[in-house]
């Protein structure tokens, strides 16, 4: 949930370190609003459920089945209870986002009144019944891997229709791109009389068809950008030329933008330059199967790009769409980059991983009066164009100063301050945990939990059948975040309070940022804990600790891709200026909103409140979690996160954190001191890797050469991996063939780039994070030839399962979690490592869903179960030998045969991202420990140890 530090300490909370003059800028609407404020209050209520609760308000069911068992029975005899059918996957390669938006669906609705049975659909369109734990599965090649053995397939589309209609009362798709977006799943379940969310099938196909779409947007009288479609193979060279001069475009250079007109709002968008490279480039897209149809589009130069989510409000088939705040999407550059990278859009990678390459906006940075015909184009788009429920929709911002186009005069989205055009239509917008979706919702006062259980019972109005999961709130809010800070949480007894603590520094900060909104938002599933999050912000100096910064946030500003966004948005948050438009327009949607939804029973109020966020000294941060008897969870990944700094400050004042204490973390933060804590174990099969350590001065200043054969040498091998010696287990990882290889590191090093890009080595890799600022200390060790495991999504035959291994050198990479209490450390089931590019795994094959494949447990066919035995008995002997204590992650190659361990690293804070292997892990104990049940372990060990 998203309270403040201000429920702790109201006199502190507009007046620490001056920076809040006056709170009536911060003021909720809910406080502005006397009858927002009473409706709010009247439903909201304060339980601690004996079940699992999701999100704000929604209790959850006592478990989930882990295997599927005999779908076709009765979920709950209770009529109340809404049985919603939950598809991802789909055949585009969006498909693994829908699983990203799956997990958060999940983790978001199902509670003891809504109850979601899971479904997915492969590449070849084969559809499958899969149980809930599936749905945490990384990759789609990971999660085809296991349908076989896990899932109930079926026979046809046409059969899935069927058990659909019998077994579930709605369905809410999820498949983006092609098959969720072109109206294929809408058609199928409107063919079987099956209730779904969101809009038809007709108006899918014509909204989701770029070239269809922006003909209709022109019709109906809104500015458009100038496109050329290529259709198939009926290349007019010559026409596109024309249509080049005769939008003022140099045919042999000019700037445009290349996009399928039929694969969603990322996949294949390119930037060309002339005809030549426009025709290549679209040959490319048809040639790759993404799509034969394929727009040639301006390129819209100086300017924003903006997305706003649409909701429906409205009774039944009455549509009354409602825009939520826009958000501006702000492309940022930093350090060394291509000078092509510089005309780069907001494509796949920018949208989907977390990276410094862009920033969000929301509300964007435009002029009131453009804000404000954005939302009303956008709400009558939705409605001309006949959707339903919900939409996101995708346009740009051109000011006055750039020239408008000749044929847009008249049109809709002319002003007196610049041209607004809408440019794309998503039906199925992406629902990760900090998605524009939840970034908007969050902004006008829903949680997550409360926008998409609002989506779902809208969608029920329009089946007459449905119409008694409606008729009572399914959904109201378990705590108010909207009631004044003295009286919201401060008299609850039994609540603890819980600060989630991420960011910092170091280049791992970005999935710092993930895994502690993973945190917040499952913790936030339990009533007796009073959650807040908390950014660890940058600092140029750490020598002093009260130059570090920490910040308690509100719960908008918490969903951010970067830890820069949060912190520039905690600062925006606070200029009066700023915050007071913000408030205007945040007033604004929620009276828009309003006026519908207080018609509808099952809408109880907005659950999130405009509250401010609060800056303090790291110091005065720990004494504050002291004072209010706060428990800690560290989600700082390297840096004082890791190396027992933070440890040792909050040990110093009795305050419980979760994970080993300071000097196990201190220890494990050292590649070095760790080999030699360890080194005593050979004989009982834990082996170390030879190390060596160099200055980066030194590999700046001596001859690549020289360097190279003095490693070689030394450690005895021909290829070398290279790693920072204090950082993370991701950045700045690299496999080393020969002298060359070294020197590219060593000028990616000395030109402080953030990135190395894909296949910059001899050998084949991807995109390399670097550590910024460059590490001062690097590790050179022996690169360990490990068996390649390779997973195929597609199964020949029950021998092959989709897995290839040849077995040759008997050793494998593994992950494994370790938890428990110190000295009685407890392994958990052990992952077999399967890198997709290059020997190295990547940053986002570590923890973004989507890339990545682990398999869990390892399979018989490589791992015996008494090797895998043994394997664990060596991984506790380590954890217990380091004094581990709480939950770590250990990183080592495994011997198949005889379950020899040899170690790589300790994660004393290991990756908590909603994909993670240890969340796999986790699910493969026996009961299964989902997310928040996970999560909540790790706290109670936390408050359990001894300071």
């Amino acid at each position: 949930m998203a309270s403040s530090f201000l429920s702790f300490a109201p006199k502190l909370s507009f007046l620490h370190n001056g920076y809040y003059k006056n709170d009536a800028v911060g003021r909720s609407l809910l406080y502005d609003n006397p009858n927002l404020y009473k409706w709010n209050r009247k439903f909201s209520h304060s339980c601690f459920p004996k079940t699992r609760c999701s999100g704000v308000g929604a209790t959850r069911a006592t478990s989930r089945t882990e295997a599927v068992v005999d779908e076709d029975r009765v979920l709950n005899e209770d009529s109340r209870v809404l049985k919603v059918g939950l598809i991802c996957g789909g055949p585009s390669a969006e498909r693994g986002i829908s699983l990203n938006s799956a997990r958060s669906v999940l983790d978001h609705i199902e509670g003891e009144d809504l109850q979601v049975s899971c479904f997915y659909i492969d590449y070849d369109m084969n559809a499958f019944a899969i149980s809930s734990a599936q749905v945490y599965s990384n990759t789609p090649a990971d999660f085809d891997f296991k349908l076989e053995s896990l899932a109930k397939g079926f026979s046809s589309l046409d059969e899935f229709a069927e058990h659909l209609a019998a077994s579930v009362d709605i369905v809410f798709p999820v498949i983006h791109g092609r098959f969720g977006e072109d109206g294929g799943i809408q058609e199928l379940l409107e063919r079987y009389n099956v209730p779904f969310v969101g809009t038809g099938s007709r108006e899918c196909r014509k909204a989701f068809d770029k070239h269809d779409a922006s003909l209709e947007l022109s019709k109906q009288g809104f500015v458009t950008v100038p496109s050329f479609l290529i259709q198939g193979s009926e290349i007019e060279e010559c026409e596109l030329s024309k249509w080049f001069s005769s939008n003022q475009l140099d045919p042999d250079s000019g700037k445009v933008v290349v996009k399928p007109a039929r694969a969603g709002s990322s996949i294949g968008v390119t930037v060309a330059y002339g005809v030549s490279d426009s025709l290549k480039k679209a040959n490319d897209l048809i040639s790759e199967g993404i799509d034969d149809k394929i727009l040639v589009e301006i390129f819209l130069e100086g300017g924003s790009e903006f997305t706003a989510i649409v909701l429906d409000v409205g009774s039944g088939f009455d549509c009354r769409p409602v825009v939520l705040l826009p958000t501006e999407v702000e492309l940022q550059f930093h350090g060394s980059v291509d000078v092509r990278e510089e005309d780069a859009i907001f494509n796949y990678r920018r949208k989907y991983l977390p990276t410094q390459q862009v920033a969000y906006h929301t509300p964007p940075r435009f002029p009131l009066k453009v804000i404000e015909n954005i939302r009303e184009g956008a709400s009558i788009l939705f409605r001309q164009l006949g959707l339903r429920d919900f939409a996101r929709i995708d346009g740009w911002f051109l000011p006055d100063s750039i020239d408008a186009f000749s044929s847009s005069a008249g049109k809709f989205g002319r002003t007196e301050l610049g041209t607004i055009m809408y440019t794309d239509i998503n039906l199925i917008s992406g629902m990760e945990q900090t998605s524009f979706l939840f970034q908007q919702a969050s902004k006008v006062g829903f949680s997550h939990s409360n926008i998409l259980r609002s989506v779902i019972h809208h969608a029920c109005l329009r089946f007459p059948n449905l119409a008694s999961h409606n008729e009572v709130s399914a959904h109201s809010p378990r705590r108010s975040k909207s009631l004044p800070v003295d009286q919201a949480f401060n008299k609850q007894e039994g609540v603890r309070k819980i600060f989630v603590l991420f960011g910092g520094d170091t280049s791992e900060r970005q999935v710092s940022l993930m895994s502690g909104t993973n945190v917040w938002l499952n913790l936030q599933a339990f009533d007796d804990l009073d959650v807040t999050p908390c950014l660890l912000a940058p600092s140029d100096d750490h020598s002093d600790d009260s130059s570090i910064v920490v910040w308690s946030l509100p719960y908008s500003l918490v969903l951010r891709h970067t830890t820069e966004e949060v912190l520039d948005a905690c600062i925006e948050a606070i200029e009066p200026v700023q915050a007071a438009l913000t408030s205007h327009l945040r007033n604004q949607v929620m009276n828009d909103l309003m006026e519908s939804l207080k018609k509808h029973s099952w809408f109880t109020g907005f659950d999130i409140a405009d509250e401010l966020p609060v800056r303090y000294s790291l110091e005065k941060w720990v004494k504050l979690a002291k004072e209010v008897q706060a428990t800690v969870f560290i989600a700082v990944h390297g840096g004082i996160g890791e190396d027992g700094t933070l440890q040792s400050l909050l040990e110093s004042e009795g305050v419980p954190h979760t994970g080993p204490g300071e000097e196990a973390s201190k220890t494990c933060m050292d590649k070095v001191a760790t080999s030699l804590v360890l080194s005593h174990l050979a004989d009982l099969g834990v082996l170390t890797i030879n190390k060596d350590v160099r200055r980066k001065e030194d590999l700046l200043n001596v001859p690549a050469l020289e360097i190279w054969d003095e490693l070689t040498s030394k450690l005895q091998c021909e290829t070398l991996c290279v790693k920072p010696a204090r950082d993370g287990c991701s950045t700045g990882v690299a496999r080393l063939c020969c002298v060359e290889d070294l020197a590219v590191y060593i000028k990616a090093l000395k030109d402080c780039l953030l990135r190395i890009p894909p296949d910059s080595f001899s050998k084949s890799h991807g995109m390399i994070e670097m550590p910024s600022p460059p590490p001062e200390l690097l590790i050179f060790e022996p690169f360990i030839e490990t068996d390649e495991i390779a997973v195929s999504s597609k199964s020949v035959g029950e021998k092959a399962q989709g897995l290839v291994w040849k077995g040759k050198s008997r050793w494998v990479e593994i992950t494994v979690g370790v938890i428990g209490t110190l000295g009685s450390m407890r392994s958990l089931s052990p992952s077999v490592t399967v890198k997709e590019t290059g020997d190295i795994l990547s940053l986002e094959e570590k923890f973004q869903g989507g890339t990545g494949i682990n398999l869990t447990p390892p399979p018989a066919s490589i791992v015996s179960n008494e090797a895998l035995e043994r394997c664990k008995q060596r991984i506790e002997l380590i954890a217990n030998t380091l004094r581990l204590e709480g939950f770590s992650r250990i990183d080592a190659f495994l011997n198949v045969d005889n379950g020899e361990v040899l170690i790589i690293e300790v994660n004393t804070v290991p990756g908590m991202t909603p994909s993670t292997v240890l969340i796999h892990q986790a699910l493969a104990e026996q009961p299964p420990m989902y997310p928040h049940k996970f999560f909540r372990t790790l706290l109670d060990l936390a408050s359990e140890r001894i300071i």
